[in-house]
């Protein structure tokens, strides 16, 4: 029987996730979240953790505007 293939949830500069092989070292510019699982439960738990990247975008120009978020 074949054993399933772990993932790793990874994070970039720009908030974006992405699922990569456990096995492999995470790639320039992304960091692993400390997540690991099957394929299925890293893109579950993407799911729940991924903020709208226009609410970050909103928020990171209120900030520059020097608006404070609530």
């Amino acid at each position: 029987m074949q054993q399933e293939q772990l993932y790793e949830v990874v994070i970039n500069a720009q908030r974006q996730y992405s699922l990569w092989p456990a096995q492999r070292p995470v790639p320039g510019g992304w960091q692993a979240t400390g997540f690991c699982d099957s394929r299925a439960q890293c893109l579950e738990h993407i799911g729940v953790v991924w903020r709208d990247l226009r609410e970050h975008d909103a928020q990171a120009a209120l900030a520059d505007a020097g608006v404070q978020h609530g």
